[in-house]
């Protein structure tokens, strides 16, 4: 039972001090999620109030459900656009059947997730590289910045890619509303202040730096409050000034997702992709932090637990949610040390929801667009593709084609074209493994890459260190490459190959050793193995490899290279010319 109600193993011993730490943390990041969650609710094309809705329930399960103690669910950026997206894509923003949607995405993701955790498939999250990953954040992050300008010019724009939203943009700029600039800009710059300066400009005034973490996260809450006075003190409204507007209070609605096939059908793959999004973004967060408290989690479970959480966002009238990067580190430093802080903060948000909503008739949408662009932002990484062009050609080119086709083609398009590069990339890099020609290092038992080292060999013996382990995709070239270092040595007698990191030989890998194994024997040249691992061994027993084998298997390549040698005759000493030392 603990295993899939991991709160029965972290509530045995839960004391009143860490009741304390969890009270603190809950009250931090509550008034950080509130803005945020109206924000987020916008971004996804949705009332602002179905943010409250779902950081409410979907809170408590993951404290049943969830193996992290700190990472904070709910509403974020990247999950917010493809919701977007993919309810744009069948409804209307502003319609029952746009929201319909969204309860509908949030529903599918989770039997999704929860599928796949009972199923124990968290290596799925594999299939995304973190270049792709990294270049899909950047990419979403400039998509949802542009996204939002035309709320702080207070203009219609729209588009479903980056140059359509430019386009857009450069179309309308001209009925830009100056009461609209007037609150937004200055409500953005505030926010960008509080992120990177508040915090040094408040230590300098004496104030300690806890009390100081805890006014930056209650900026804006801040911004929220001076631009709803200004807009009541200014009557806003009558001047063309978006706001937010009637919100109902209360708690969330029982709801249900839709049930109609073809709406299904259309949705699918969307909840698929924000499934695998939410789940690897929530993860990489989970584990980051646990590390730092030598803490672990459970992947699996993981999918459990955000399953649990997406399907009671749609019961309670809300959309797909995952563990959000910051308010998870808010969470951390604030001092969480169990789950019972996300159920706590879903109890303050449950409150707002209840006698708060009234008071935020009057907030300006710019504010909302505000507290997104400074969000997102934040996530866009510039320095990234200079560090992979310097590091690893193939990865940078997974990056910056995930970065450009999400930008030119959108969200879905973007994740589905950075998956089938990642893939790509990973087939052709398993098709053309490394190998190495080595020869021993002078005075030790250690055989060494000849290109790297100054290394002993000698002209009738070749010996070959297989990099990989020999499957379908590279065994054709291993015997290509074999034949070819062969063919170049007129004088070899023997060839040793050397497969301390094979793994696996799989059907396609034993074909191409016994097709060497016969080209090797037409032209009288012995094949040996040497460092064969033991299930590796086992496999090939259970073949007429061994049997056939044109030669003989060593336990250590040193002592294959000295009993060859010593078999034709040859001094196996290093002669006294040769250089000494590592090289």
């Amino acid at each position: 039972m603990r295993r899939y109600f991991p709160i029965l193993e972290w509530g045995r011993g839960y004391s009143r001090a860490i009741l304390t730490d969890d009270l603190v943390a809950a009250v931090i990041v509550t008034i950080m999620l509130i803005p945020q969650s109206l924000a987020y609710a916008l971004l996804a094309g949705l009332p602002p109030v179905v943010g409250l809705y779902a950081s409410i329930l979907p809170l408590v399960a993951y404290a049943i459900f969830g193996t992290s103690r700190t990472l904070a669910v709910g509403p974020v950026a990247v999950i917010s656009l493809m919701t977007a997206s993919a309810a744009g894509a069948v409804a209307a923003q502003g319609t029952a059947e746009y929201l319909e949607a969204a309860i509908t995405l949030a529903f599918l993701s989770g039997i999704m997730l929860a599928v796949l955790g009972f199923l124990r498939a968290g290596f799925l999250a594999n299939l995304l590289s973190h270049p792709v990953i990294s270049g899909f954040i950047t990419a979403s992050g400039i998509l949802i910045a542009t996204s939002q300008l035309k709320h702080i010019l207070g203009i219609s724009a729209g588009g479903d890619n980056w140059p359509t939203m430019l386009a857009s943009l450069a179309a309308s700029i001209g009925e830009t509303n100056l009461w609209t600039l007037a609150v937004g800009v200055p409500a953005t710059l505030f926010l960008f202040w509080v992120r990177k300066g508040m915090k040094r400009s408040l230590l300098a005034t004496g104030m300690n730096a806890r009390a100081a973490d805890i006014a930056i996260k209650a900026g804006p809450v801040l911004a929220v409050a001076v631009t709803i006075l200004a807009a009541i003190a200014f009557n806003l409204a009558e001047k063309g000034v978006n706001l937010v507007g009637e919100i109902p209070a209360g708690l969330p609605p029982f709801a249900l997702a839709s049930t109609d096939l073809s709406l299904i059908e259309q949705l699918w793959v969307p909840a698929l992709l924000i499934s695998i999004i939410g789940f690897v973004e929530s993860v990489s967060v989970a584990q980051t932090l646990a590390a730092k408290r030598r803490q672990r989690i459970a992947p699996d479970q993981e999918l459990i637990g955000l399953g649990a959480s997406n399907i009671a966002s749609a019961f309670s009238g809300g959309y797909p949610v995952t563990g959000g990067f910051a308010r998870s580190v808010v969470n951390f430093d604030a001092g969480a040390q169990t789950p019972a802080a996300g159920a706590f903060t879903a109890v303050g948000i449950a409150l707002a929801s209840l006698f708060l909503t009234p008071l935020l008739t009057s907030l300006p949408i710019a504010t909302l667009a505000g507290v997104i662009i400074v969000a997102v932002l934040a996530l866009v990484d510039f320095k990234t593709p200079g560090q992979l062009w310097r590091y690893s050609k193939a990865d940078f080119a997974a990056h910056v084609a995930t970065i450009g086709i999400t930008l030119l083609a959108g969200v879905e398009l973007g994740v589905i074209a950075g998956v089938g590069v990642g893939l790509l990339l990973y087939l052709w890099r398993a098709s053309r493994p490394h190998a190495a020609i080595v020869g021993r290092m002078p005075e030790t038992e250690h055989f060494r890459n000849v290109e790297r080292h100054k290394v002993f060999t000698v002209p009738h013996v070749l010996s070959i260190r297989i990099d990989e382990s020999l499957t379908y995709l590279n065994a054709r070239w291993l015997e290509e490459y074999v034949l070819e270092r062969v063919a170049e040595r007129p004088e070899l007698r023997h060839v040793i190959l050397m497969a301390s990191a094979v793994n696996e030989i799989d059907a396609s890998g034993l074909e191409s050793l016994e097709a060497i194994n016969h080209r090797l024997i037409d032209g009288g040249i012995g094949l040996h193995l040497s460092e064969v691992k033991g299930p590796v061994m086992d496999r090939l027993q259970r073949t007429d490899f061994i049997e056939e084998l044109n030669g003989r298997v060593y336990l250590s390549q040193s002592r294959a290279f000295d009993e060859l040698l010593r078999d034709d005759g040859e001094d196996t000493a290093i002669p006294d010319d040769f250089p000494r030392g590592v090289i």
